[in-house]
């Protein structure tokens, strides 16, 4: 996968989010689902009066509770919200005692020291996973905060509100990533600790290496004393649920099956099959380089009650169910769901960059990952001309190609990159695998699923066709990381032989067939393709299914509660493990196809 340029985006749409996406709606009755094909808001109804809407219904909440701690992720506007429940509390002559955990947060020259030694480099597109807790971005004495009895209401608001202990609620305020994100390009919020907005890709760099490192574990020690989740997302509007019913919702999901809400962005090299075939999406957009389809760290579920819309983060559903959803598998990734899908669309689009991913003793040591990022390419779509670059050329000189690719950089040469990388026809249904430290790249006219482990942003870039970012500035370059992992022998036969998935028959029926696309014995993931006629049940045999309909027009699926979901064409659907088994029924005409990756039996990366 080509990770995304956190600074490229179209124009602003307010002062406080920058994208040319929606944003979710708080209603169900405020979206325009289509009646059939790819559905951009998936949502898993959770029954009557669970989620409620409003500031005035949440400070109902807090005046029945008198005490409260309001924690929550970064990315919130703290202010608004205190001063909207603040009016709330002042229609009921209610006094609140405000506290705020920003006001305990050690100097901003301080945290900077602090974080720092997790960033890289200056201009590294990479730091390292801190190994930093919330509690040491506060002073000694912060923990020492007692309520005030003369109060009528005492409230502490912000991140590590609930690191006081008071014995009180905690309201949890959540935010999805892509709207962090989007709020990061406005310059509305500004990282953990700091007073200043950063340029872009530094700031989405400590996000991702400290600040949600942090949040994330605070998170899961705060979990048992959360009574309300609330999506604060909206700028004056709030959704919110007990804690027990989400708690319920993530459970049910867990045995059953779920669909994350994807999103999606322009990049360089982005192309137009999405922005066409997708109901929803901007028009007016540049182009659509990325969906995602399910990379979970930055993907939310979207639950619904009396028609208002609620989104958590997709860890809610690990710390609390990970077992459930990944079976077998639950003690080698723990919390960490392994399995990613995106799309990368390059078609009337370009080439991606020319690229190679970290071994996992470089990812490991490098960056604090615990797994690296293995990858395939699926082809779903493409035109007649698209090709994928795979492996190397028999003839391949690395140091030639090393020169080559430096004097590009430096003097903006092109190079004739089929000189030293392979490039293969591609066609639908095609499966290549790029295994870590594989050098590939996706040629322009593919609309490609990338079915991968799910690290995603450790992209070594080599060549870049020369071409500049959305934002008008070079793309990085990264030789010298590329260098530290690439496999030279991955090149001649050895590609066309143990790089280009060979699919087989291993069952049939009537009118079915399962058909085995293998992976590299170096990806912990395998995949299989459902192909029938009318329908076909599968078991899970304790181990989570990633799925998508690859071909035809809709299924359903029907869990063993009798339950009948459908789903369309491209869009990726999960059954976890604890569902034991599901009936996949063909609701368009033709044949359907379905692709379903899973962990392999034999799995063992040493300690994670």
């Amino acid at each position: 996968m080509e990770v995304k340029n956190s600074v490229e985006k179209v124009p602003v749409i307010n002062t406080w989010r920058k994208s040319g996406e929606n944003i979710l709606p708080v209603k169900i009755n405020d979206v325009n689902l289509p009646a059939e094909g790819y559905n951009i808001y998936p949502v898993h109804p959770l029954g009557k009066n669970k989620i409620f809407n409003g500031y005035p219904s949440l400070a109902l909440w807090i005046i029945e509770q008198k005490t409260v701690i309001i924690d929550g992720y970064i990315g919130v506007f703290w202010q608004e919200i205190e001063s909207l429940l603040q009016q709330e509390f002042t229609k009921h002559h209610i006094r609140v005692n405000w506290i705020r955990s920003s006001a305990s947060v050690k100097t901003p020259h301080e945290v900077s020291q602090m974080v720092d030694p997790f960033l890289g480099e200056a201009q590294s597109v990479w730091g390292k996973k801190t190994s930093l807790k919330l509690a040491d971005f506060f002073n000694s004495d912060y923990h020492l905060i007692q309520p005030d009895a003369t109060y009528e209401i005492n409230i502490v608001i912000g991140m590590g509100a609930a690191l006081l202990n008071w014995n009180a609620p905690v309201i949890y305020l959540e935010i999805p990533k892509n709207e962090i994100q989007y709020r990061m390009r406005a310059g509305s919020v500004a990282n953990l600790g700091a007073n200043d907005v950063a340029d872009g890709a530094e700031m989405y760099k400590r996000f991702y290496f400290v600040d949600w490192v942090v949040l994330n574990d605070h998170k899961v020690q705060i979990l048992d004393h959360i009574s309300v989740v609330a999506d604060v997302q909206h700028q004056s509007d709030v959704n919110w649920i007990p804690a027990n019913e989400l708690r319920k919702g993530l459970k049910h999901i867990s045995q059953t099956l779920f669909r994350v809400r994807p999103w999606f962005e322009a990049g360089a090299w982005g192309g137009h099959w999405l922005q066409k075939n997708i109901e929803g999406l901007n028009k007016n957009e540049k182009n659509y380089a990325w969906s995602f389809e399910l990379i979970v760290p930055e993907n939310g579920i979207v639950f619904e009650s009396d028609g208002n819309l609620l989104e958590v983060a997709f860890d809610f559903l690990m710390i609390t169910e990970f077992q459930s959803v990944l079976g077998k598998h639950a003690p080698v990734f723990g919390t960490e769901f392994p399995i990613r899908f995106d799309f990368l669309d390059t078609i009337d689009g370009g080439n991606l960059s020319v690229q190679c991913h970290p071994s996992l003793k470089y990812i490991r040591e490098e960056f604090g990952e615990n797994i690296t990022q293995d990858e395939t390419y699926y082809i779903l779509e493409c035109k007649d001309d698209a090709k994928v670059y795979l492996g190397f050329q028999e003839d391949i000189n690395p140091a030639d190609f090393n020169k080559a690719l430096i004097n590009s950089q430096q003097f903006n040469r092109e190079i004739d990159i089929e000189k030293y990388v392979q490039v293969h026809d591609a066609k639908k249904h095609d499966l290549f695998l790029i295994p870590n430290s594989t050098v590939h790249s996706a040629g322009a006219n593919n609309l490609v699923l990338e079915i991968s482990a799910t690290p995603y942003i450790f992209t070594f870039k080599m060549y870049d066709w020369l071409r500049l970012g959305l934002d008008g500035k070079p793309r990085p370059i990264n030789i010298e990381h590329a260098f530290k992992n690439l496999d030279f022998s991955r090149k001649g036969n050895v590609v066309t032989e143990e790089l280009i998935s060979k699919p087989s028959v291993i069952e049939q029926g009537n009118d079915w067939e399962l058909i085995h696309l293998p992976t590299h014995e170096e990806h912990f993931y395998d995949v299989h393709r459902l192909e029938f006629d009318t329908e076909i049940t599968v078991k899970t045999n304790n181990a989570c299914h990633i799925l998508m309909l690859v071909e035809g027009t809709a299924i359903k699926v029907k869990n063993t509660d009798g339950n009948i979901t459908c789903f369309s064409y491209a869009e990726t659907f999960v059954i976890p493990a604890a569902a034991e088994s599901y009936i996949l029924i063909n609701a368009g005409k033709g044949r359907a196809k379905v692709i379903k990756a899973f962990v392999k039996d034999e799995v063992d990366f040493g300690p994670i």
